[in-house]
């Protein structure tokens, strides 16, 4: 696996991880840095709008251990192709693409071979093995890049890009039946996607989150039943999804499990899980599935998923600029739906 990218004497800016802590020490901070050339087998791409993660706070914070000093996070990129390395050619410079989370993977082992690449042992990720998005220009390996839909702005797709795709696998895995009641905890930007893609489906959606801007989203976008974090649904459910990193959730949510009721836990963090009851939250056939990462047939899925039905993929803009405020805005809840940082100006160096 390739660890760096050889850098030209063009200089961007970029955020990057200087040294995790508490948001008041500020992690993340704005400097300049050589723009990347591509490997052969990848592709430069100037950055039009980069989705902000909850996995970025995460980043930022050291709830989740960094893999190399001074990152720079960022991993639902949208962008156009500026260049081209020797032996890529999925892509024109001029294409619009998408970059996610789910970088490289080795492509030989037994997990690769078997369609869940999401668990090789040697896959890497952006913003994280690797720069992400929160600079004006990252490089992707071409595989591992997607087409943007055409009839979206980059606004639009940028949320899907992480927050759609691992939604997608969630519901996925937390194999909710033809019509069937799914339960949702947290209702932000990866919820808000995937609770719209399970009703155009046909599913009942029950959301239990805090915060009175979740609440309100839910009811706007169709959901059944809107109730507090810990609330109990009114009705059994037969599938939940745990979108909140809050491992205090999982009892609550295999209480209101139906038999045969599946869990999803969809965070790559979650705080430790309280002791479960066997019979109170397991017995009865109930399921626990986690989520890790997705593939790249997760991420195409769901895209086309995106081009038929109508998502309302509500979005707060923030300016490159303000990618520090952004990440204290969304940690202390104070935004709703999704958060995308637009406004990236590509400058040429001072001369001098």
């Amino acid at each position: 696996m390739q660890s760096a990218v050889p850098s030209s004497d063009r200089l961007m800016r970029a955020w990057s991880v200087r040294a995790p802590g508490a948001l008041g020490s500020r992690p993340l901070r704005l400097g300049e840095r050589p723009v990347p050339v591509p490997f052969p087998d990848e592709v430069l791409v100037e950055v039009t709008a980069c989705g902000l993660c909850r996995t970025d706070l995460h980043l930022a914070e050291g709830d989740l251990a960094p893999r190399r000093p001074d990152t720079v996070p960022g991993h639902q990129v949208v962008g156009r192709v500026v260049a081209t390395g020797g032996a890529a050619r999925r892509f024109r410079v001029g294409d619009r693409v998408g970059v996610a989370w789910l970088r490289r993977t080795c492509g030989s082992c037994r997990w690769c071979r078997n369609g869940a690449e999401n668990l090789c042992p040697g896959s890497t990720y952006t913003g994280w093995d690797a720069d992400g998005g929160f600079a004006e220009y990252t490089v992707v390996p071409e595989a591992f890049a997607y087409r943007s839909p055409a009839s979206m702005s980059d606004l639009e797709v940028a949320p899907l890009l992480c927050a759609g795709i691992i939604g997608y696998r969630a519901l996925v895995r937390a194999a909710v039946p033809p019509a069937g009641r799914l339960g949702i905890y947290g209702f932000g930007s990866s919820a808000h996607i995937t609770a719209q893609v399970a009703m155009a489906a046909g599913v009942e959606v029950f959301v239990m989150t805090r915060g009175e801007s979740g609440q309100s989203l839910a009811r706007s976008l169709g959901a059944t039943w809107v109730g507090g974090v810990t609330d109990q649904p009114p009705s059994p459910l037969d599938s939940a999804i745990i979108f909140a990193p809050a491992g205090e959730l999982v009892p609550v949510a295999l209480e209101a499990l139906d038999r045969g009721g599946t869990l999803a836990l969809a965070g790559i963090y979650m705080s430790a899980v309280p002791e479960l009851d066997y019979p109170r939250h397991l017995f009865q056939e109930r399921t626990i599935q986690s989520v890790t990462a997705n593939t790249r047939a997760d991420g195409e899925a769901l895209l086309r998923i995106a081009t038929r039905v109508p998502l309302d993929v509500h979005v707060t803009e923030y300016g490159f600029g303000q990618v520090d405020s952004a990440l204290a805005d969304l940690a202390a809840d104070r935004v709703s739906g999704s958060v995308v940082i637009t406004g990236f100006r590509p400058h040429e160096p001072d001369p001098r």
